[in-house]
């Protein structure tokens, strides 16, 4: 697949096979994310890769409580809405029971960190879409990330305390009737472009 191709054709996956993740496959999802640009090439991005089941199950029950708590507001983000509301009603898995979790993480106060998270991110999900894998970028962890059992948690998992988190991936093989990803591209109705000469 060319690179053009597999960006195009880069859809969100949010059903997965009970399947792990073949390592050689995880591995070159993760390094197509360390090697994404960097502020000043400072490469402070910090990878926490989670296939531990009984983790990923304890992860969301956390994010689901924390969420349950808080209430809908006007104005506010319309996926943060839905995750409060989910939440609530007591169904919600954030990562959506993905095989594996890529949690990025980065210094809270490098003026980059959401940036350089974001540029890795982006890579590993072409990557992974080349690779015939599902994924989908996960803002959740992000909005909890002054969350003192989240942190906690995150710290014992080895997040360094002066490091927040900023985006996670979830990544698995697609429970379509084929096994791959969809690839129909979504036509563009925004993302409006000025051409200055």
């Amino acid at each position: 697949m060319k690179v053009y191709d597999a960006i195009v054709t880069r859809r969100s996956t949010r059903l997965y096979k009970d399947q792990p993740v073949d390592p050689r496959l995880l591995e070159t999802v993760i390094e197509a994310g360390r090697m994404a640009p960097s502020g000043g090439n400072s490469q402070t991005s910090h990878f926490m890769v989670i296939t531990n089941r009984e983790l990923l199950a304890k992860t969301a029950e956390m994010v689901m409580k924390s969420f349950a708590a808080m209430e809908v507001t006007e104005g506010m983000y319309r996926s943060k809405a839905s995750a409060i509301t989910r939440a609530k009603a007591g169904n919600y898995v954030f990562y959506y029971n993905a095989p594996c979790l890529i949690v990025l993480a980065n210094d809270k106060d490098y003026g980059n960190n959401m940036a350089d998270c974001s540029c890795a991110l982006e890579n590993m999900m072409i990557m992974a879409n080349e690779l015939d894998l599902g994924s989908c970028w996960i803002n959740q962890l992000r909005w909890l990330n002054e969350d003192k059992d989240l942190i906690n948690l995150f710290r014992q998992l080895g997040m360094k305390e002066n490091e927040r988190i900023y985006g996670a991936l979830a990544l698995g093989y697609p429970a379509t009737e084929d096994g791959l990803p969809v690839r129909k591209p979504l036509p563009r109705t925004g993302n409006e472009v000025t051409y200055i000469k």
